[in-house]
């Protein structure tokens, strides 16, 4: 058995590849992406142009990459941050009005828990540098930050143009970037002729077709505690054309006087989320919607999160809580299985 581990502030993937006599080959393409990494497995039946596919795949990232790092200083996101005016048009490519457009969905369908409007208190927080020492802002300076939050204040036209309600408004679409990255890389190699691979950036993932074996891809997710090694493997999801993204609490935080400050806060109120959740991971058709969705429940809580996953078609959810005796809860969807620690999802 070939075990390879990929590591992610908010998943941990293991791929669990099983040697087996199938003539079709495995072939990985690697590089950095978005601050962070991409894995990529192609199986084919015969040698493929790799050098070419993985020039395509690179510009691509670059393209996506360039429209919504908040880290470029000329990107569009950037530039979008950067309008000065209410009621100005900011005529939107094609890769960010989409992104725009499903944030919008996110935003109504999850009640304001998943907001992508809450830069201004990510930085007053600190969570989008490194620093040496951590502050917890008073309450003033957050509430001073509140009315100038809410994905609502921006306006999308069918017309393909976005316009600030607000002029302090601005966006990070950080919790589902990376998903719809990894939704356009696999299109991408669909278009190439390849229909079974893996594409993983950052750990959120999408399974196409089969492995080499002619088994379902196998994904496992980290066990959520912060001293845990990236290769303690929680649960193991079968994928089989399928996206998985998990979101969890255990690994950007910060702790003074023994309480945690998690990094993913609550547009509500502008404080860490408290509730309990430490994790949830979601599986759906497309990487970035469940990218948005687990960052949004870990804001909704177990049950309002459990009662909207189990509302939605074709989508299913992993929510662990941890109790005050510290072990771990788990609440399923109505697809995964309690029973194995082998859950098994897939079409």
């Amino acid at each position: 058995m070939l075990r390879k581990i990929i590591k992610s502030s908010s998943l941990i993937v293991c791929i669990l590849c099983i040697a087996g006599s199938a003539p079709a080959k495995e072939m990985l393409i690697s590089g950095k992406t978005m601050g962070t990494t991409y894995n990529i497995k192609v199986v084919a039946g015969h040698v493929q142009n790799l050098a070419m596919l993985e020039d395509k795949i690179n510009k691509r990232l670059d393209e996506i990459n360039q429209s919504m790092s908040t880290f470029i200083k000329d990107s569009e996101i950037s530039r979008f941050n950067g309008l000065s005016n209410v009621g100005d048009k900011f005529y939107a490519s094609d890769d960010f009005f989409h992104v725009m457009t499903v944030a919008e969905s996110l935003y109504k369908l999850t009640d304001g828990a998943w907001d992508g409007t809450v830069m201004p208190l990510e930085k007053m927080w600190g969570f989008n540098r490194r620093r040496q020492k951590r502050v917890i802002p008073k309450k003033e300076e957050i509430d001073r930050l509140l009315p100038d939050i809410g994905f609502c204040h921006i306006e999308i036209s069918e017309n393909r143009y976005l316009v600030k309600r607000k002029t302090r408004i601005s966006v990070d679409l950080a919790s589902i970037a990376k998903g719809y990255a990894v939704d356009q890389i696999a299109d991408l190699i669909k278009k190439d002729g390849i229909n079974s691979f893996l594409v993983e950036i950052g750990g959120e993932v999408y399974a196409a077709g089969f492995r080499n074996d002619g088994k379902n891809w196998k994904v496992g997710i980290n066990r959520p505690q912060k001293d845990s090694s990236f290769d303690h493997v929680y649960k193991v999801v079968k994928l089989h054309d399928r996206a998985l993204a998990t979101s969890g609490d255990y690994r950007n935080f910060f702790e003074i006087d023994g309480k945690r400050y998690s990094h993913i806060l609550n547009p509500a109120t502008g404080h860490p989320v408290s509730n309990g959740v430490i994790s949830v991971s979601i599986v759906a058709d497309t990487c970035m919607f469940a990218d948005g969705l687990a960052t949004a429940v870990m804001v909704m809580g177990a049950m309002k999160g459990l009662e909207l996953i189990n509302s939605l078609n074709s989508v299913e959810g992993l929510i662990v809580v941890k109790g005050k005796n510290g072990a771990f809860i788990d609440y399923f969807s109505k697809g995964f299985s309690k029973r194995s620690r082998k859950v098994e999802i897939g079409k």
